[in-house]
């Protein structure tokens, strides 16, 4: 597969197993990585339209994840987007809780984006 025909956004196994638990326990799920600092650089899982997108977003993906009945919207703000444009996001999982209003706060992890350059 071509660096250009990559999905923009991909899940390690341990995401993708916690996103099946999120969404037996919260129904349908999307997330939202915005531009912000400290938390709010990292991916948020909310249940799906919890959180308002708008014109400022981009629906980077929508994230097939084995176990989930539908897709799940993956969005970024527009300006984290425009910085971003040359990557691959992969969203891990790791130790610790965030404080944010992601749905896997009270699990005692946290979603963490890592990224992978790509050519233009």
């Amino acid at each position: 597969m071509s660096p250009s025909e990559e999905a923009a956004v991909s899940l390690t196994p341990a995401a993708a197993d916690l996103v099946r638990r999120l969404r037996e326990a919260h129904g349908p799920l999307m997330f939202h990585q915005s531009g912000g600092c400290c938390d709010g650089s990292a991916p948020m899982c909310y249940q799906d339209g919890e959180f308002r997108t708008g014109g400022s977003d981009v629906l980077l993906a929508s994230l097939d994840v084995d176990g989930v009945a539908e897709n799940i919207p993956f969005w970024m703000s527009r300006s984290q987007f425009e910085l971003w444009a040359h990557t691959r996001l992969i969203v891990d999982v790791v130790e610790g809780r965030g404080s944010g209003f992601s749905l896997e706060a009270p699990e005692g992890v946290r979603f963490l984006i890592r990224s992978r350059l790509v050519g233009p």
